[in-house]
């Protein structure tokens, strides 16, 4: 049919065959992915005040999202998603040195653009939950929903620790999961086991920051609210 040698035309001329394009498209992807699900729970649970979503809710949509972004880029990039674990990777010798800055550049740019996305998802809710104005503290504040705040009592090195300790885990977990010589899990389900790693981590570590655990989660979408109205304050330590 014209119509099947068309699409046929047309795959052949998208197909991407430089592998670094490849991998770097689907960091994007899965990030993207991962970041529009991940603030999408938090922004329904606060502009809802709390009646369409909780702590538990958000934490199980952070979790699920990791889920969705692995398996988005699993058998292409390896779905780093996080510039730590690109880090580890590199630190054990799995990633080279040279592909580090261009993966952490491309994870941060797609946290960025889901952050927009979810802004542009939630623009009205943010709009009446905030009555028009984008807040980064007070009880109407609207930034929480895209980066992590610190808890009021917490001091700077007590945060830092809150966050070596986490992603450590996270890594250690991950590096568990994917050991072949190890318990196993079935082939194809790692990225669940992922997830569930991940909602431990966040449902018994997330009170002293909200787990980030993640620069480019972390740093994309703070940089977004900047731009985007929230002003400078997103970037001081005080809430």
């Amino acid at each position: 049919a014209p119509m099947a040698s068309v699409l046929k035309r047309a795959r052949a001329l998208l197909r991407i065959r430089n592998q670094l394009a490849r991998e770097c498209l689907a960091e994007l992807l899965a990030v993207f992915v991962l970041i529009l699900i991940t603030l999408g729970g938090s922004a329904q649970t606060l502009t809802s005040s709390g009646t369409k979503g909780n702590v538990l809710t958000a934490d199980l949509a952070g979790a699920l999202a990791v889920m969705v972004a692995i398996y988005t880029a699993g058998g292409v990039s390896g779905a780093h998603l996080n510039p730590a674990f690109s880090l580890a990777m590199c630190l054990l010798e799995q990633l080279p040195w040279w592909k580090f800055p261009v993966f952490v550049a491309v994870q941060t740019s797609g946290a960025f653009v889901s952050a927009a996305a979810v802004y542009a998802l939630y623009f009205d809710a943010i709009q009446h939950y905030g009555n028009g104005t984008l807040a980064v503290s007070g009880p109407l504040e609207t930034a929480s929903i895209f980066a992590t705040y610190p808890a009021d009592h917490l001091s700077i090195s007590n945060g830092f620790l809150d966050q070596v300790v986490g992603t450590a885990v996270l890594i250690l977990g991950i590096q568990a999961i994917v050991d072949r010589r190890n318990k196993g899990i079935p082939k194809g389900l790692e990225p669940v086991a992922v997830a569930l790693l991940v909602l431990s981590i966040e449902v018994s570590m997330g009170a002293n920051c909200g787990c980030p655990m993640n620069p480019a989660r972390d740093f994309g979408p703070r940089l977004f609210t900047y731009v985007a109205g929230w002003g400078a304050e997103v970037f001081r330590w005080v809430k």
